[in-house]
C-alpha cells in the first residue's frame, strides 16, 4: 500500500477527491486513469466506483464543490454585519485563503471547465455567476463611486481582475516553514520552491494588491472612465 500520510485520516471518499485533484492538477483530467488515483489512496482502480462512477464523476464533485463551497462561504462572510469595507475585507481573506491554501482545487477551477459534461457545467457557471454577483455588490457598496448605475461595469471588471490576481498567483507561492499538512501539499505538488515570498507574506501582499485594484476602479469610475471596449449610450 501506498504511504500516503496527508490523507490517511480522511474518510475514504475525501482521499479520493484530493488525490484526484492533485493527479488532475499536475498532468490534466486526460492524462491521469482511475487506476493511477486508486493507487494513490490505496485501493484497486475499480473499488473506486464504490464511491464514485467513474472519472467524469469525480471531476464534476471537486468543481461544483469548488463553486458550491466558495458561493456559500461567500455569502457567510458577506453577511458579517459590520458594513460593507469589512464584508469585502472578509471576502477577500475567504478567497486568498482558498487559493493558497488549495492550489490544486485552484488549478481546476481554472483549467478543467471544459472537461465538465454540459450538465455539470451548466451548474458550475451557474454558480460562478452567483460568486461573482455576491463580489459585485459588496464592491458596489464599499467603494460608494462604483455604486452608480453606469459604474457597474467597471466594479464588475475589478471583480474579474482581482479573481484573476488571486487565482493566479499561488502558482509561484512557496511554504512557510513548519506549515505541516498544507506544506507537504505544496511539496507533493512541486510548488514549494517556486517564490522568495512565504504563504503568510503571499497573503497579505494580495489583500492589499486587491484592496488597490478596487480603489482604483473606483477612482477611474469617479473620474468618469469606461473600461476598454465600454461605449456612452450616445455612440
Amino acid at each position: 500500500m501506498p504511504n500516503v500520510p496527508a490523507t490517511s485520516a480522511l474518510p475514504r471518499r475525501d482521499q479520493i477527491r484530493r488525490e484526484a485533484a492533485r493527479l488532475f492538477a499536475a498532468r490534466g483530467f486526460l492524462g491521469v486513469g482511475v487506476d493511477e488515483i486508486g493507487k494513490a489512496v490505496g485501493i484497486s482502480g475499480p473499488g473506486l466506483y464504490r464511491h464514485f462512477a467513474g472519472k467524469d464523476a469525480m471531476l464534476a464533485d471537486l468543481l461544483i464543490g469548488i463553486s458550491e463551497r466558495l458561493l456559500e462561504e461567500g455569502r457567510r462572510r458577506a453577511g458579517g454585519g459590520d458594513g460593507p469595507v469589512a464584508a469585502l475585507d472578509a471576502l477577500i481573506g475567504g478567497h486568498v485563503d482558498f487559493a493558497l491554501d488549495d492550489r490544486d482545487l485552484i488549478t481546476l477551477h481554472d483549467r478543467e471547465l471544459l472537461n465538465l459534461k454540459e450538465e455539470d457545467r451548466r451548474t458550475v457557471r451557474r454558480l460562478q455567476r452567483g460568486y461573482v454577483e455576491l463580489w459585485v455588490d459588496v464592491v458596489r457598496q464599499a467603494y460608494p463611486p462604483l455604486a452608480d448605475p453606469t459604474a457597474e461595469p467597471v466594479a464588475r471588471a475589478a471583480v474579474h481582475a482581482v479573481f484573476g490576481l488571486i487565482n493566479s498567483t499561488p502558482h509561484s507561492v512557496g511554504s512557510n516553514p513548519g506549515q505541516g499538512e498544507r506544506s507537504g501539499q505544496s511539496e507533493r505538488s512541486g510548488q514549494g520552491e517556486r517564490s522568495g515570498l512565504q504563504r503568510d507574506g503571499m497573503a497579505a501582499l494580495l489583500h492589499t494588491l486587491a484592496h488597490g485594484a478596487f480603489a482604483a476602479a473606483a477612482n477611474a469610475a469617479a473620474a468618469g472612465a469606461q473600461p476598454p471596449g465600454a461605449t456612452s449610450a450616445t455612440d
